[in-house]
């Protein structure tokens, strides 16, 4: 671990808005799905310099609900992308111990993917190094929305009363209910926004907003990022001491 990184004030959860892979391609007069090829070389090294950074849980933005904006064609570049990552990447993320979980809504996503996505679940789930949680299909908004409908649900059927319902109640519904809430959110290439992400749980999030786009993002600029957070002072609301 680098020596300005302390691990008893350093993230334990960072999630990252992984932005810049088109602006990456055009700027080398490329497509942009040769952008989202390099991003995803990145999330690789990202993911293996995890454990010596004291990162223990990694959420990455990687396809919104809104994304299905774009071209058919890039929408059809990044789905084969995903699913070639996921055959490629399985048995090395295994082997690292890194546990994988997916969050979004897969209703949309086609049938191949899904069953990738479940056949990776089920593998690294005993896996504890790393927990990598890929965002796909994914917006903050619709998940607190299918959170309220299955509460509502289970109003409806009597396994829940509307005096049980608060901020603790809800969270349980969340597709990120069984992870801690990010300590801090990195958004490449230099957009100051959140796009939807992670609206609920990151409510106390640190946030870090840099210039370099995603596929420049190395290991080293991560420990940076990392060190400069363990300077600042989280205090929840409260008055400091």
């Amino acid at each position: 671990m680098p020596k300005d990184i302390d691990p008893k004030t350093g993230p334990r959860h960072v999630a990252i808005i992984m932005d810049g892979n088109g602006r990456w391609a055009q700027q080398r007069g490329r497509p942009r799905l040769f952008g989202h090829h390099a991003g995803a070389r990145r999330v690789r090294e990202i993911v293996s310099a995890c454990p010596e950074l004291d990162v223990k849980y990694l959420t990455i933005f990687a396809f919104s609900t809104e994304n299905w904006k774009r071209t058919q064609a890039e929408v059809a570049g990044l789905m084969r992308l995903f699913r070639r990552y996921l055959e490629r990447e399985a048995r090395d993320l295994y082997e690292k111990g890194v546990c994988v979980r997916f969050i979004g809504d897969r209703v949309r996503l086609d049938d191949k993917l899904v069953s990738l996505m479940d056949e990776l679940e089920l593998r690294t789930a005993d896996n504890d190094r790393v927990h990598l949680t890929v965002a796909l299909n994914y917006g903050g908004r619709d998940e607190v929305t299918r959170a309220a409908k299955r509460l509502a649900f289970e109003i409806e059927q009597g396994r829940l009363t509307h005096d049980d319902v608060d901020a603790e109640t809800l969270s349980r519904f969340l597709d990120t209910h069984v992870l801690p809430d990010p300590d801090l959110v990195i958004r490449t290439s230099g957009e100051a926004r959140i796009s939807n992400f992670l609206l609920w749980q990151s409510a106390y999030a640190e946030y870090e907003f840099i210039d370099t786009l995603w596929p420049d993002f190395t290991k080293e600029e991560f420990a940076r990022v990392l060190a400069s957070y363990g300077g600042r002072e989280r205090r929840f609301g409260a008055v400091p001491a």
